[in-house]
C-alpha cells in the first residue's frame, strides 16, 4: 500500500489559493492623463505621480521631449494625445507648460493642468516671460558655447529642488539634458486655455519659474489656483498633492 505524506496534504490544504490582484475601479470623468516634463529633465520625475494615479484607475502616458525645437517638443504631445481613446488631461511641468499650452488645442483634451509651469498666451515664449518677472536662480542657468543651455551642477540642489535631499539632486544635476537656447526663444501661436479649463500649481519657494509669474499667468487665464510650499521640483517633492489636482481637473471633466 502507497502512503501520501501526512505532512504533505496538511500544507497542500492549508495554502489558500492566491487571488488576483483587485482592478481600480473606474475613476468618473477623464480617464487618460498625459504627462509632460521640463527642460533639462526627462520624464522620470513623474514616477510617483505616475503610480498614484494608476493606483487609482487613471490611464497614465508619460511623454519623453526630444528638446530639439518647441515645435517637435509640441508635435510629440499632440502624437501622444492623438493614440488616447477618450477624453484626456494633459499635463505640463515647468517648459512643459509652454508645450501643453499649444498641444492642447485638440478635441480630446478636455482640461489642462500646469505644475510650476509656463502658461504663456499666443505669441509668447519662455524668455519673454522670465524677463518679465526673471526667477531668483536666473543666474544658475547656463551656456555652452554652441549656445546650449543646462543648471550649474553645483546649483541645482538649492535652485532646482531645494526640498529634496543631495542624493537625489545629485544624480538629477549629473544626468540633465542639455537644450538649445533657441527652445526657450520659441512663442507659441495656440492658446488651448482660452477655451479650456485649466489648473495652476504654484511652487511657493521655486527659484527657477517665479512665483509671483506662476500667479499672475494663472489669474490671466482663469485658472484654478492651488499652492503648494515646494521647490520647483513639486512633482517629485509633493507628488501626492500634484496628483490630487490631477485628479480634480479629471473629475470635472463631463
Amino acid at each position: 500500500m502507497r502512503f501520501i505524506p501526512l505532512i504533505a496534504t496538511t500544507v497542500a490544504l492549508a495554502t489558500p489559493a492566491l487571488a488576483p490582484a483587485a482592478t481600480p475601479p473606474a475613476p468618473q470623468g477623464a480617464k487618460h492623463v498625459v504627462l509632460v516634463h521640463d527642460a533639462f529633465v526627462d520624464g522620470s520625475g513623474w514616477r510617483v505621480v505616475h503610480d498614484s494615479l494608476k493606483l487609482k484607475g487613471y490611464k497614465v502616458s508619460v511623454v519623453q521631449l526630444p528638446h530639439t525645437t518647441l515645435g517637435e517638443d509640441i508635435a510629440v504631445v499632440r502624437d501622444r494625445v492623438a493614440v488616447q481613446d477618450g477624453p484626456v488631461v494633459l499635463v505640463g511641468h515647468g517648459y512643459g507648460g509652454l508645450v501643453i499650452t499649444e498641444a492642447g488645442a485638440r478635441p480630446k483634451v478636455k482640461a489642462l493642468v500646469y505644475v510650476a509651469a509656463m502658461e504663456p498666451d499666443v505669441g509668447e515664449g519662455m524668455n519673454q516671460l522670465n524677463a518679465s518677472m526673471p526667477p531668483a536662480a536666473a543666474a544658475s542657468v547656463r551656456s555652452t558655447r554652441d549656445g546650449h543651455l543646462y543648471i550649474d551642477p553645483d546649483r541645482f540642489n538649492a535652485d532646482y529642488a531645494a526640498d529634496l535631499t543631495p542624493n537625489r539632486t545629485g544624480f538629477l544635476a549629473n544626468s540633465q539634458a542639455l537644450v538649445p537656447d533657441a527652445l526657450f526663444r520659441g512663442n507659441v501661436w495656440t492658446a488651448a486655455w482660452h477655451d479650456k479649463p485649466s489648473y495652476g500649481i504654484v511652487a511657493t519657494e521655486d527659484r527657477l519659474l517665479n512665483p509671483d509669474l506662476q500667479r499672475q499667468m494663472y489669474k490671466r487665464a482663469g485658472a484654478r489656483v492651488t499652492e503648494i510650499k515646494a521647490s520647483h521640483a513639486v512633482q517629485i517633492s509633493q507628488p501626492e498633492k500634484v496628483a490630487e489636482v490631477i485628479e480634480e481637473a479629471a473629475r470635472n471633466v463631463q
